[in-house]
C-alpha cells in the first residue's frame, strides 16, 4: 500500500471564508521540510468585505503563499509591499524575526472577489534558522511548467522530473501543483523520503484508489505512486528531507524551545520590527500550553 495515512484537514473559519489545516495534524506533523499547510477557499467575499489577516510575527522559518483565484497584498516589516496572483509564490523568509500582514488590495474589495489557494510554512536548517530576513515574489511565468502523460505540471518550489524552480530554498523539497484532465495521469517523484498529495479537488485516484477531496495522503517512503483523474482534477504535491525536531506555538516555530519563549516574550513587549503604514496587529494570545515538539 503507497498511502500511509490520510489525513482529514482540520477546518477553521477565517471571518467570511474557511482554511482547512492539514498540517500540523495529530500524528503526522511535518512532511519533509513542511510544517503547515492550509487550504484558504474556495470563497466569494461580497462587495466591501475581504481578506484581512493582521500583523503578526514569524521566527525561524520560511512562509510561502500560491493562489488559484484571487489576490493579496503583502506588506512586512522590512518594507516590502507586494501583491500576488494566481500561479506566482510569494516565499518569505523569517529568519531571526520579522512581521507582515496580508490583505485583499483595495480594488479586490469594491466588487465581489474570490480567494483560493494555499499557504504553507517550511522549517529552516538550524544553522539557517538566524538569517536575516528577506522576501522575494516570484511571478507565474518564472515557475518551470511541463505536460507528462496529458497533466500539467507546475514546480513551485524544489527539484521534479528534471526541473528545478527558481525559488530559493534551504533544503531539498519539491513542491508541484498538479493539474488534471480525465483520464489523464501523473507519476509522483520519488526521490525524496517524504512526500504527500493533496486532493484540492474531488475526482482524484491514487494508485487506482479514489481519494475525497480535502485530503492529504501522506505516501509510504520510496513508494510508486501514480495519481490519474476521472474528471477535471487538481492536487499539491509536497514533500522533501526531514530537518529533525522543532517546537511551534501559535506563528513561532524553532529548533530551540527557549527561542520561542524569547519571541513570545519580545512579541508581547513590541520588540519586534513594525509594518510600515500598519498600525493593527494580533496580540499574543493567552496560550498556557507549552511549545509541541515535531520531527
Amino acid at each position: 500500500m503507497s498511502i500511509r495515512h490520510l489525513v482529514e484537514p482540520e477546518v477553521k473559519n477565517l471571518g467570511g471564508f474557511t482554511a482547512r489545516r492539514s498540517l500540523p495534524s495529530k500524528g503526522n506533523q511535518m512532511i519533509g521540510p513542511f510544517i503547515f499547510f492550509d487550504h484558504l477557499g474556495p470563497a466569494v467575499l461580497p462587495p466591501g468585505k475581504g481578506v484581512d489577516v493582521r500583523p503578526h510575527p514569524h521566527i525561524n522559518l520560511a512562509t510561502v503563499t500560491y493562489l488559484f483565484e484571487g489576490a493579496l497584498m503583502h506588506r512586512d516589516s522590512l518594507g516590502t509591499v507586494q501583491e500576488i496572483h494566481p500561479g506566482a509564490v510569494n516565499w518569505m523568509t523569517a529568519g531571526s524575526g520579522i512581521v507582515h500582514s496580508e490583505r485583499s488590495p483595495d480594488r479586490e474589495r469594491a466588487n465581489k472577489s474570490a480567494i483560493h489557494g494555499i499557504q504553507t510554512w517550511v522549517v529552516l536548517p538550524s544553522e539557517h534558522e538566524e538569517t536575516d530576513p528577506w522576501f522575494r515574489h516570484y511571478p507565474a511565468e518564472a515557475l518551470p511548467t511541463w505536460e507528462s502523460n496529458g497533466a500539467f505540471i507546475k514546480l513551485i518550489a524544489g527539484q521534479a522530473s528534471g526541473y528545478t524552480s527558481p525559488v530559493q530554498v534551504f533544503s531539498p523539497m519539491v513542491y508541484l501543483d498538479v493539474v488534471l484532465t480525465p483520464n489523464t495521469s501523473f507519476t509522483v517523484p520519488n526521490d525524496y523520503p517524504e512526500v504527500a498529495v493533496y486532493s484540492v479537488t474531488e475526482g482524484l485516484s491514487l494508485n487506482d484508489k479514489h481519494v475525497e477531496q480535502h485530503r492529504l495522503a501522506i505516501l509510504q517512503p520510496n513508494s510508486q505512486l501514480t495519481i490519474s483523474a476521472t474528471t477535471d482534477a487538481r492536487c499539491i504535491v509536497i514533500g522533501g528531507e526531514p530537518l529533525g525536531t522543532r517546537y511551534k506555538w501559535w506563528n513561532f516555530v524553532s529548533s530551540r524551545i527557549e527561542r520561542i519563549e524569547e519571541a513570545k516574550a519580545d512579541w508581547h513587549e513590541n520588540n519586534f520590527p513594525t509594518v510600515p503604514d500598519e498600525t493593527e496587529f494580533i496580540p499574543l494570545p493567552k496560550i498556557v500550553t507549552e511549545a509541541n515538539p515535531f520531527s
